[in-house]
């Protein structure tokens, strides 16, 4: 890996707790392309599927990844233990409604 760092175990936690992976990562990877890949990955048996990168959050610690960082970056390493997978969490944004809802006075 580049610059001597070592790949980075991860998996995804969907919102019925089933997983994607785990597999290992560079930790140059960004949150984009692991989102593209949950996407490219996710169970099409689920009621709920995600369209688009924008439709899909991913979660580490509590904290929403921003989709410019890498893993590097948005790695929180209290409590990781070393050479363990990370669980992220993926949330799906629900679909938006075509139709404005309308006011009632």
């Amino acid at each position: 890996m580049a610059g001597g760092k070592e790949p980075i175990e991860v998996k995804f936690r969907l919102f019925d707790g089933t997983d994607i992976g785990p597999n290992k990562y560079d930790p140059s990877t960004t949150v984009t392309a692991l989102k593209e890949f949950v996407l490219a990955r996710w169970p099409q048996d689920k009621d709920v599927i995600p369209k688009t990168l924008n439709d899909v959050k991913l979660i580490n610690a509590g904290r929403i990844l921003e989709n410019n960082k890498t893993l590097a970056e948005s790695r929180v390493p209290v409590g990781e233990v070393p050479g363990g997978v990370i669980t992220m969490h993926v949330v799906v944004r629900p679909p938006q409604s075509d139709k404005k809802i309308l006011s009632l006075n």
